[in-house]
């Protein structure tokens, strides 16, 4: 039995993940917050990543770090503070808890981290600055620590475009709004945590065992589709 450690796992894509991990493993959350409807053999340990020391684990296999922040700006009105902020959520908030658990990771077989990334990384977007450069932090952290942690830890991100979570509820506030941002993308559709989900198990899973320092676009072909 593998135990699984999402960080960020009471909602969209963290839950999503945590439903598509086998239930048969030792699947545990760490949040801020537990959920008011939590998944049946969750473990849910309550913690801030940005200010709290995180629960100690013993035997970890797998890490996924979701929490995240869609900060789009001009580039002229944002501070120095909101940058940071997106560094800490995104970037730092990763490196804490890998740092947490990483001796726990290095003694299990196929031991793996999935962290998260944006399309805006590889694509110019307007007012995307300072959430593509927390992130463009976080693709620089999956290549080097796939180097660095090779053969005993694989690391891959996940790119996703605009994703039906919370998050983007801003940006998806209404049906015209929905449609406008779906006839952007080459599919025509906007993604579905639980599709991200499944590519997260997939990633933690035996199957994948050859995949490492990848980023993977879930993107509805935005990054490689001229629509």
């Amino acid at each position: 039995m593998k135990t699984h450690i999402v960080v960020g796992g009471t909602k969209g894509i963290g839950k999503s993940t945590l439903e598509s991990l086998p239930a048969e493993d030792q699947r545990i959350s760490i949040s801020r917050n537990i959920p008011d409807h939590p998944i049946p053999g969750v473990q849910y340990l309550q913690a801030d990543v940005q200010t709290d020391d995180l629960p100690e684990i013993v035997e970890v296999d797998s890490i996924t770090y979701c929490p995240g922040s869609i900060n789009l700006r001009p580039f002229k009105a944002l501070k120095r503070d909101q940058f940071l902020e997106d560094l800490e959520i995104n970037y730092l908030g990763a490196i804490k808890t890998i740092q947490t658990y990483l001796r726990s990771l290095k003694v299990r077989e196929n031991a793996s981290i999935v962290l998260f990334s944006t399309v805006a990384v590889g694509q110019g977007m307007p007012f995307h600055s300072s959430i593509a450069g927390a992130k463009g932090a976080v693709e620089g952290l999956v290549r080097s620590l796939s180097a660095e942690l090779a053969p005993d830890i694989r690391v891959n991100a996940i790119a996703p475009t605009v994703t039906d979570t919370n998050l983007a509820s801003r940006l998806l506030r209404d049906e015209k709004a929905r449609e406008n941002i779906a006839s952007r993308q080459p599919l025509k559709r906007i993604v579905d945590p639980s599709e991200i989900g499944a590519m997260v198990a997939f990633l933690h899973s035996n199957n994948a065992r050859s995949i490492t320092g990848q980023i993977l676009g879930i993107d509805a072909g935005m990054s490689v589709v001229r629509n």
